[in-house]
């Protein structure tokens, strides 16, 4: 019976030391980062906008961590600087994502800073990417005979464009894009953004 306490006591010591290694640790250490010089909070049309992002499942296929030029050559790709711990300040819950189906999007703001290159792009992807296996969501759009006074017309390229018909975005297609245009971590890192 006492072998048996010793170790159940043992194997509380361990839980409790594997919990403060890999929980309390890592989050008094990330508790401590202060926002990137130049980051600025979301405004409520790109928070409404990264909701949508979340809700179609955007993480899923694009990631929002380019790596190092040592692990991979995100750099190389036109896909922006290694990113740090400051850069994510305003981001609950993270969106890193896993997956690199699709290119990296924490830069996509500076690297396609045209709204209607990506609402384009969101009603038809192939038609600004060949080839491109990303979905379409034209779900998000409306094909109207005229547009209307206020209607954001997409203008489509060639033979994408709808016969006798324009594509009007609906709100949330505008909220998304808003939110994308956001994700721009060009400014420079400054050692602040470092953990302390």
């Amino acid at each position: 019976m006492e072998s048996e306490y010793k170790l159940l006591g043992g194997a509380m010591v361990t839980l409790a030391l594997a919990t403060s290694a890999l929980v309390v640790v890592p989050y008094l250490q990330v508790k401590k980062v202060e926002p990137s010089p130049g980051l600025k909070p979301y405004t409520e049309v790109q928070l409404r906008g990264r909701q949508q992002y979340i809700d179609m499942g955007c993480v899923y296929c694009h990631s929002q961590q380019p790596r190092s030029q040592n692990q991979a050559p995100d750099f190389q790709r036109g896909w922006g600087r290694a990113s740090v711990a400051g850069d994510y300040f305003y981001d609950t819950p993270h969106l890193l994502g896993t997956m690199r189906t699709g290119p990296d999007l924490l830069n996509i703001g500076a690297r396609q800073p045209s709204v209607d290159w990506h609402l384009g792009h969101l009603y038809q992807p192939r038609a600004y990417t060949p080839g491109s296996n990303m979905p379409s969501y034209p779900f998000m759009f409306e094909l109207k005979d005229k547009a209307e006074e206020g209607d954001k017309v997409v203008n489509l390229p060639g033979d994408f464009a709808p016969e006798g018909k324009v594509v009007v975005a609906k709100q949330e297609a505008l909220d998304l894009v808003e939110y994308l245009l956001a994700l721009d971590r060009t400014y420079p890192v400054a050692p602040a953004s470092v953990i302390k």
